[in-house]
């Protein structure tokens, strides 16, 4: 090869060491990169155990791509082509063969009991704490559901989710499709007790859209018609946090200002919460009610 066209020694040392350094700086500095390379989690059990999940699939596909990967590259140097040398002609190699396919399927095999072992703690919710929001009035908790699935108490704070364009409806209570017109309800931030399992009854309005907070789980589609369900159980301690997300399913041109909140309280700031809402929806009917006797005695009048 003429000399204009060999890249000079130096150079090459020159990039294996950043390349090394780079390296070095990611894995000695983990909290940077965190959830970059996993799955958002931290702020319910089961999107904890969708990064387990997540970290072990991963774990070994880096291993496997490393393995091979090196093996290549060791083939190429090793087995480079040489003035004068003339390739071995190899038919197959049996017992080669018979390794890499038990090996593959062992992998498999060993995906699949991971992820069998773990989706039954990450599909099924479990139990509030005990010093999580237990107050029943108004029918806020759960008790009973033939359809979805309830912690082993079958107790839980039922929330229906109904995504609409372009904003989140959520509705405290348990009969999502013959609510009352005065439960309480918020749009876009959800207001949710630490220690308590919460589970929502997902659904649209109007087109497709998707519920997803990262932090709190994986993602679920609302669907107009039908009817997703899933859970999480904010810990206690975290009170005062706001976990965000949006709609994951392009759903119009104002897709991109779909968001949602879920801000954590102490149980008995919820309970607070929901005595203020009650009072403001008690208000509201009160003044429509006024308005419309008003309106009733003056028709041409104004309310």
């Amino acid at each position: 090869m003429p000399r204009a066209l060999r890249a000079p020694r130096r150079h090459k040392g020159l990039l294996v060491a950043v390349a090394a350094a780079a390296v070095a700086a990611l894995a000695l500095a983990p909290a940077a990169v965190a959830d970059v390379l996993t799955p958002d989690h931290g702020g319910s059990p089961n999107a904890d155990r969708i990064n387990t999940l997540y970290t072990v699939v991963l774990v070994l596909a880096a291993i496997i791509f490393v393995g091979v990967e090196g093996a290549l590259l060791y083939s190429m140097v090793k087995f480079r082509a040489r003035k004068g040398a003339v390739a071995a002609q190899i038919r197959g190699n049996t017992r080669l063969e018979v390794g890499w396919t038990i090996g593959a399927a062992a992998i498999l095999v060993v995906l699949a009991g991971v992820t069998f072992a773990l989706l039954p703690s990450i599909r099924d919710p479990e139990n509030s704490d005990a010093n999580g929001f237990r107050a029943s009035n108004g029918g806020i908790l759960y008790a009973a559901g033939p359809t979805k699935r309830l912690p082993p108490n079958g107790r839980s704070l039922n929330i229906c989710v109904n995504g609409q364009q372009y904003i989140w409806r959520y509705t405290y209570g348990t009969r999502c499709k013959d609510q009352p017109l005065n439960s309480v309800f918020s749009y876009e931030e959800m207001v949710v007790p630490t220690g308590t399992t919460v589970t929502l009854d997902i659904v649209a309005q109007d087109v497709a859209h998707s519920w997803w907070i990262p932090k709190l789980g994986g993602k679920f589609d609302a669907v107009p018609g039908y009817t997703n369900y899933t859970w999480f159980k904010i810990p206690h301690g975290m009170e005062g946090k706001i976990f965000r997300g949006q709609c994951a399913e392009l759903c119009g041109r104002n897709h991109a200002n779909m968001v949602a909140h879920v801000r954590a309280v102490s149980p008995a700031d919820f309970e607070q919460y929901l005595a203020s809402k009650k009072a403001q929806i008690e208000a509201a009917d009160a003044a429509a009610a006024g308005s419309r006797a008003k309106l009733e005695r003056n028709p041409q009048g104004n309310p």
